[in-house]
């Protein structure tokens, strides 16, 4: 008999507190292997705090609850330990990094996540070729400074391309979609769909303020995170209830401190 797999992340009542202030207020939410979950919700909600407590920033203390990554508890690891169990966080807004190139950068993030050591150069920019074309990008994409001259489009698709070539077993991007025009949009979201179709199993937390993103990527659920609690789950239809009424369809009386 098959027994059927776990989650591939698992967060269970998470409250976090920063410089003493409550922000999040009990989340909870799962997301099996496979799945894409888009998480909404307006400005100060908590989404980028839940983003920042996944990644472990020391600035967001968890004062009750637990991160689990395939069953693990990784609530007290560092953010190197989470990457190296296959946590992936990819950057609302990817800092510049002048001096060390695209493919450097790669070369070391996956000697780190696969504990491979002897990474040849040549393996490495081989697979960048493959993803650069796939996600594309110009072939020059990996000779450049990490995110140095980058439009918003081509910071979010290298976030993308470090997803691909990581290949991370859970993958939180925090408004992957947030300054990026139409066609630019549609890129990201493309690149998306592409990691997905060569990795099935990855399980995709999506942050985002927007509905629009989702008009590309159909997500199996849809979570509505209003003053650091999550007020309604649902289906895709969730997400068009967003577009139609706003956040403010969600709060209630019982949502005030």
């Amino acid at each position: 008999m098959t027994s059927t797999p776990g989650p591939a992340l698992e967060i269970v009542d998470l409250h976090v507190e920063v410089e003493g202030a409550p922000i999040l207020r009990g989340v909870s939410l799962t997301v099996a292997p496979g799945e894409l979950h888009a998480l909404m919700g307006p400005n100060g909600s908590g989404k980028s705090t839940l983003a920042n407590t996944l990644l472990a920033n020391p600035a967001y203390t968890v004062t009750s609850g637990r991160i689990l990554l395939e069953g693990e508890d990784v609530t007290g690891l560092a953010p190197n330990e989470r990457a190296e169990r296959g946590l992936f966080l990819g950057f609302q807004h990817p800092e510049e990094i002048p001096g060390v190139s695209v493919l450097n950068f790669l070369r070391q993030a996956m000697a780190a996540r696969k504990g491979i050591n002897d990474f040849s150069v040549l393996e490495v920019r081989l697979q960048l070729l493959d993803w650069t074309k796939r996600l594309g990008l110009d072939n020059n994409f990996s000779d450049r400074y990490l995110n140095e001259g980058f439009s918003g489009g081509e910071k979010k698709r290298n976030e993308l391309l470090q997803m691909a070539l990581m290949e991370p077993d859970v993958a939180v991007l925090d408004e992957t979609d947030s300054g990026l025009d139409i066609d630019a949009l549609r890129l990201v979201s493309d690149g998306i769909a592409e990691i997905r179709k060569d990795r099935p199993q990855l399980a995709i937390l999506l942050i985002t303020h927007y509905q629009r993103i989702l008009e590309y990527l159909t997500p199996d659920r849809v979570h509505v995170l209003i003053d650091g609690r999550i007020v309604e789950s649902g289906g895709p239809e969730l997400a068009r209830k967003v577009e139609a009424g706003g956040f403010d369809s969600f709060r209630s009386e019982e949502l005030t401190p």
